[in-house]
C-alpha cells in the first residue's frame, strides 16, 4: 500500500516496491512528496511507466539533505538492486574517476575501472566538474594522456601542455614530483600543496629565478580556482555503520545508515517496545548476526564491555565514535531526520484509525490475521504485526490448522484467535491495541467470540476484501469510512501483508507436500 501523505517535501530517493518487497525501481527527487505523487496524478504515462504504476504495491525512501546526494544514493541503489524498470548501463558501473597508471612516466585519464594497477581518484558527483578538475591538473602539471609515448614531440607539447617525457624534456624525478603534486590535488589536500608551493615560489623568488617562481604562481592561482571547485564523492578505506533513534510513548524507533567506504548504500529501520537496556541488547542482537564496521557512529557512548563485544565478533578493533560537530555529526542528524519523517509520517496513519475507530488509546501495536488454502487443502493461517506504524516482522506468526477440516473459514479464523491469545496470556506478554481480522461481518463474529471466552477486551475489527467494509461487533452495517480514507488505506496496508504472508506460507507447505519421501 502506498501513502503518498507520508511522504516529506524534501529530496531524497524513493523505491517502488511490488506486493513481495522486491524493488522495481528506484528514483531522486528534489522533493519526493511533489515527483511521487506526479506518478499518480498524471493520466499519459509511457507505457513502461504505466507498467510500473500498476505493479507497484510498496513504497520506501531515504532523505537526504541535497539533491547531489539523492543523485549519488539513487546510482548506489541502483547498482545495489538492479531494478527491472531502471536503465541497465552496461557501460557505466560507477561513476568516471580520474586514474593515474602505473609507469614510469604515468599518464593521467578518465576511468570507471577501480581494480586498475595505478591510483583512481573519486568517482565524481558531477560529470562536469571532473571535467573540470581533469583538464585543471592536466594542464597545470603538464602530465602525458598518450596510451603510448610518441618517438617525437606532439603537438600537446608545443602547446605547453605537456612536459615532453618522450623527448627527455623532464627527468624521470622531475616528473614524478609533478604526479606527486597532481595526486596530492586529487586527493583534495589542495591548501596544504598551495602552502608547500609558495615557499617554494619565495624561496625561488629570493634567488632569482623569476622565470620558475612565476610558473609556480600560475600554478598555485590554479589550484586555489580549483579548490573552490572540486567535488569528489566522500570516500573512505572503511565501513560506517549510523545509528540513530527517538524514544516515544514507550516505544523505540531506529535507523541504521549502513555506508561502505564512504557511500550511503543502505538503510534498515526498526520499532521496537522500549526498555532500560534497549541500545545494547539491540546492538549484541543485531550484531550476532551481522558483521559489525570499522567504525560504528552512535548519538550516545556506549560501555566498554560492548565495544570489546563488538570488536570480538568483527576481529579487529571497532571504534565507536559519539561526534559532535563535522561531517559524521551531519549523518548521525540526517538518520535522525529520517527516523522523524520516516516514523513519524507514519504516526499520523495510528491517530486517524484511533479517530475513526473512537479508540481509547493511540493503537501502536496492531495485530492482523489471515487464512489461505487451495480448494480446501493447506489451510493456514497468518498473523503480522505492524508496530508503530510499521510491520514488526520479528513478531509475525503462522499456523497450520490443526482442528479444521475442510473450508470454514470461520473456524479456521477462531482457531488461529484462540492459540495466538491463550499463548500470550499464559506467558504473561504483553496484547495488542487493535486486532484485524481478514473478512466480513462472519469471520469476525468468530474472532469475538474466542476473545470473550478468554475474557479479553481488545478493540477488534474486519475488513470484507470487494468493497474494503470495516465491520465492528455489535453493528449489522458497516462503518461510514470510505476506502480511500487514510485511516482505511492504513487497515488496508496491515491486511494485504497479512494475506502476502498467509499465501507464502500456503506455497511452502504446498511444495513440501509434492517433494516425494524418498527423494
Amino acid at each position: 500500500m502506498i501513502d503518498l501523505e507520508a511522504l516529506p517535501h524534501l529530496p531524497g530517493c524513493y523505491l517502488f516496491k511490488n506486493e513481495e518487497g522486491t524493488v522495481l525501481y528506484v528514483g531522486k527527487a528534489k522533493d519526493l512528496k511533489k515527483r511521487v505523487s506526479s506518478y499518480f496524478q498524471k493520466r499519459d504515462h509511457d507505457p513502461k511507466t504505466e507498467s510500473l504504476v500498476q505493479a507497484a504495491r510498496g513504497l520506501d525512501f531515504i532523505v537526504t539533505n541535497t539533491e547531489v546526494e539523492a543523485l549519488l544514493l539513487e546510482n548506489t541503489l541502483i547498482k545495489k538492486h538492479w531494478p527491472r524498470y531502471n536503465i541497465a548501463l552496461k557501460d557505466s558501473k560507477r561513476y568516471a574517476c580520474i586514474h593515474l597508471t602505473e609507469e614510469k612516466f604515468p599518464r593521467i585519464r578518465l576511468s570507471r575501472k577501480r581494480t586498475e594497477s595505478g591510483i583512481s581518484f573519486g568517482p565524481f558527483i558531477s560529470a562536469k566538474e571532473r571535467d573540470y578538475i581533469f583538464e585543471v591538473v592536466r594542464k597545470t602539471f603538464q602530465l602525458r594522456t598518450c596510451k603510448q609515448m610518441p618517438k617525437r614531440a606532439c603537438l600537446r607539447y608545443h602547446m605547453a601542455a605537456c612536459s615532453g617525457p618522450c623527448i627527455g624534456a623532464i627527468s624521470p624525478e622531475d616528473y614524478a614530483e609533478k604526479v606527486k603534486k597532481a595526486s596530492y590535488v586529487l586527493k583534495g589536500n589542495i591548501r596544504e600543496l598551495i602552502e608547500s608551493m609558495e615557499k617554494e615560489m619565495r624561496e625561488l623568488a629570493s634567488r632569482q629565478q623569476f622565470e620558475q617562481a612565476m610558473a609556480l604562481r600560475d600554478e598555485i592561482a590554479a589550484l586555489e580556482y580549483l579548490q573552490e571547485k572540486q567535488n569528489v564523492e566522500r570516500q573512505k578505506k572503511h565501513n560506517e555503520d549510523i545509528l540513530s533513534y527517538i524514544v516515544r510513548d514507550d516505544t523505540v524507533y531506529l535507523m541504521l545508515f549502513k555506508v561502505y567506504k564512504g557511500t550511503l548504500e543502505d538503510k534498515q529501520d526498526y520499532v521496537f517496545a522500549f526498555g532500560e537496556n534497549f541500545l545494547e541488547e539491540f546492538l549484541v542482537q543485531y550484531y550476532s548476526e551481522n558483521e559489525p564496521p570499522e567504525e560504528l557512529i552512535l548519538p550516545e557512548p556506549l560501555d566498554d564491555s560492548l565495544a570489546d563485544f563488538l570488536s570480538h565478533v568483527k576481529g579487529i578493533k571497532v571504534k565507536v565514535t559519539v561526534p559532535k560537530q563535522g561531517e559524521k555529526k551531519e549523518l548521525l542528524d540526517l538518520a535522525l531526520k529520517n527516523v522523524e519523517i520516516g516514523f513519524f509520517g507514519d504516526r499520523k496513519k495510528l491517530e486517524a484509525l484511533q479517530s475513526k475507530l473512537s479508540l481509547p488509546k493511540l493503537p501502536n501495536v496492531i495485530e492482523c490475521f489471515d487464512i489461505s488454502h487451495l480448494s480446501g487443502t493447506a489451510t493456514v493461517g497468518s498473523m503480522v504485526q505492524f508496530r508503530g506504524g510499521r510491520p514488526d516482522k520479528h513478531n509475525y506468526r503462522r499456523f497450520r490448522i490443526e482442528s479444521v477440516e475442510g473450508i470454514d473459514d470461520f473456524a479456521s479464523i477462531a482457531e488461529v484467535v484462540r492459540r495466538r491469545y491463550s499463548r500470550l496470556l499464559e506467558d504473561k506478554h504483553d496484547l495488542p491495541d487493535l486486532i484485524i481480522i481478514d473478512g466480513g461481518k462472519g469471520q469476525l463474529s468468530s474472532a469475538f467470540e474466542e476473545l470473550r471466552k478468554l475474557k479479553l477486551r481488545i478493540p477488534v475489527i474486519s475488513i470484507a476484501k470487494r468493497e474494503e467494509e470495516i465491520y465492528v461487533p455489535g453493528l449489522k452495517s458497516s462503518l461510514p469510512i470510505k476506502k480511500d480514507e487514510k485511516a482505511s488505506l492504513f487497515i488496508q496496508e496491515i491486511r494485504d501483508e497479512a494475506h502476502r504472508f498467509a499465501i507464502n506460507y500456503n506455497r511452502l507447505l504446498r511444495q513440501k507436500s509434492f517433494i516425494p519421501k524418498n527423494f
